[in-house]
């Protein structure tokens, strides 16, 4: 078993990779696997939206000069991800966009092949704007038919500094709980192997 966190902020060891790694160590406790993927200080481009990877169907966008192919396989075949923004302007961080805009369509485009894989969205800010980012973030896993573990309140920590995310101590709680139930639906998740899924239905309606 396997759990990824994706860091979409250009600090490597900023505030969202410790609130990751908090989470994170929770996970580990079970005995899954984790590791963190350093997305937002890459140089990654927008989406184009010119439907390569639903015409191609290979997995893959046509872009070819960043990670996003190569993160989508690692997403692929882990049990579940994670992914972490910092607050910009009250919304998820450029990079992080560029990503998650492609990451998702790649998903979306092949059949749906992160339906009922673990999602959960952390958010770091200083201030203001955490709870319109989560959901931002959030509503790539729910139009994806992953399962969404909570906690006892919405997921976001405060801090301006690095490492200052640590005095928001209902914060820390919070990612504590997270990280526990991330394993724990981790777990029933694989206990439940073999249960028939219910079955992928898609109607595409276009609004003129």
């Amino acid at each position: 078993m396997k759990i990824i966190a994706f860091n979409g902020s250009p600090h490597k060891d900023g505030n969202t990779y410790q609130a990751l790694s908090a989470v994170l160590a929770e996970v580990a406790k079970s005995g899954i696997e984790t590791e963190i993927v350093q997305v937002g200080s890459a140089t990654i481009a927008g989406c184009l939206g010119c439907g390569g990877c639903m015409n191609n169907k290979n997995e893959k966008c046509v872009i070819a000069t960043d990670q996003v192919n190569e993160w989508f396989q690692l997403a692929k075949e882990a049990d579940g991800f994670i992914i972490g923004s910092p607050v910009y302007f009250a919304g998820v961080a450029g990079t992080m966009k560029c990503f998650l805009d492609r990451f998702f369509y790649i998903n979306f485009a092949n059949n749906n092949l992160f339906r009922h894989k673990i999602g959960a969205s952390v958010v770091a800010l200083r201030r203001s704007g955490g709870t319109v980012t989560w959901d931002e973030l959030n509503r790539f896993f729910m139009s994806s038919e992953m399962i969404l573990p909570t906690s006892n309140y919405w997921n976001i920590v405060h801090g301006l500094t690095s490492g200052e995310i640590e005095q928001d101590k209902e914060g820390i709680q919070v990612l504590k709980i997270l990280g526990e139930n991330i394993a724990f639906a981790t777990k029933a998740i694989h206990a439940a192997k073999g249960t028939e899924a219910p079955q992928q239905e898609k109607e595409f309606t276009n609004f003129i």
